[in-house]
């Protein structure tokens, strides 16, 4: 299949299904997958689509490439993000060892937490100070302060992070999709949430509607990865899959 051919049909495919995966497109071309890697360099470069980490999508999907600053975020789909964090909270039993990500929407279930006798590791340092301030026993990962996010992150807090062994882990993130799984903008970010989700037996990611269908650089979970915990779910392909939790329906 000649170049001009090959970027035709990858259009055609992105744009019929808004998103695809490089294995999809070496598959279906039956092209290698450094080849497909190639020509989605050429198209993002010429603005015909966006390449993210693992594949493609059409340029008018939703796409994050930066973080916001969490005081920006906080007042942002806070009903939401609330009903979501009640949720979660109302999960953590007073034997669990928890893992909770830094970030707003898990910030929202702060106030929810009963279980006393439950233990929490972090790298949010507002979720350590609320915690403490709560009377919980809260451990407070070591690395580099992230002012955007208020998180801990780095090569020091991900190595402190391969002693534990989470019963439970919550995490936020900037977009969850189903083909693209769960995404951040920042790589060191993505790091310190894949090593820590890998430490427990049991992940919920929570995301606000407005995460649903976006995608960000990088990666750091599959989507059957973890439970997703969010409020109604509108795609009708979304709603059959079975790790979603819809706390609004």
């Amino acid at each position: 299949m000649l170049t001009e051919e090959r970027f035709a049909q990858i259009l055609r495919i992105v744009n019929e299904e808004k998103s695809v995966t490089v294995q999809d497109l070496k598959e279906r071309l039956h092209t290698s997958e450094s080849t497909i890697r190639r020509d989605l360099t050429v198209l993002d470069q010429k603005k015909l689509l966006v390449k993210v980490h693992g594949g493609a999508t059409v340029l008018e999907m939703d796409y994050t490439a930066k973080d916001i600053a969490v005081a920006s975020r906080m007042n942002q789909n806070t009903e939401e993000k609330k009903e979501i964090g009640k949720f979660a909270a109302d999960l953590i039993e007073s034997d669990d060892f928890v893992y909770l990500d830094a970030g707003t929407t898990v910030s929202h279930m702060l106030e929810y937490i009963t279980s006393k006798d439950a233990v929490f590791v972090t790298n949010g340092i507002s979720h350590a100070q609320m915690l403490t301030r709560k009377g919980f026993t809260v451990y407070l990962l070591g690395g580099m302060l992230k002012p955007a996010t208020e998180a801990v992150i780095g090569l020091q807090a991900a190595e402190s992070l391969e002693r534990y062994h989470f019963t439970k882990g919550f995490f936020g993130t900037n977009g969850a999709d189903r083909k693209f799984g769960y995404t951040t903008p920042d790589p060191a970010e993505a790091m310190i949430k894949e090593t820590a989700m890998k430490k427990c037996r049991k992940c919920y990611v929570l995301a606000d509607s407005t995460k649903i269908g976006q995608t960000a650089p990088v990666k750091f979970g599959d989507f059957s990865d973890a439970w997703l915990i969010t409020t109604n779910v509108k795609d009708k392909e979304l709603k059959k899959e079975k790790n979603i939790i819809e706390v609004r329906k």
